[in-house]
């Protein structure tokens, strides 16, 4: 285990961290909670089994907690049972950074907002063969989900 720089106990995903924003780091530490601080911000990660998302099946669509930048549809979501919501493709627009992250003696792919680079998780060529392949494997806390609205409401 590391300690973080709030003081808390956390592991570090990659030694590459998100990069720190002076002008949006007061408003993230207000409007966060502790775990979604961590995860997005010191690139830490949730328990297995443990996030809000992880068996969302409504429809709608997944938001960067931090900048609400489009990151994924519900459409691309599937049940991968790896204990995190699973994604086989990103939205066109989300622009998601790649960064290769050898923690723990691995090689794996961490993921990033395109937008604000918040951590959000990794990336993993375990997939569905039919979207290509890959698994994207993302921490609740890095995401709010808003549900679609039926327009016959």
């Amino acid at each position: 285990m590391q300690w973080s720089e709030s003081g808390k106990r956390g592991v570090k995903m990659s030694d590459d961290l998100p990069r720190f924003d002076p002008e949006r780091d007061t408003e993230w530490r207000e409007r966060l909670t502790e775990i979604q601080y961590h995860i997005t911000r010191e690139a830490g990660t949730e328990p297995p089994n443990s996030g809000i998302h992880y068996m969302e099946d409504r429809k709608g669509d997944y938001l960067c907690i931090c900048c609400g930048h489009l990151l994924f549809t519900s459409q691309m979501k599937f049940d991968s049972r790896c204990g995190w919501p699973a994604f086989h493709t990103e939205h066109d627009n989300a622009g998601i950074r790649r960064i290769r992250d050898t923690s723990y003696g691995m090689l794996r792919i961490e993921v990033r907002c395109g937008s604000c680079d918040a951590h959000l998780g990794h990336v993993f060529d375990d997939g569905p063969i039919e979207f290509g392949g890959e698994r994207y494997c993302i921490n609740s806390a890095s995401m709010d989900f808003e549900t679609e609205v039926d327009d016959a409401e």
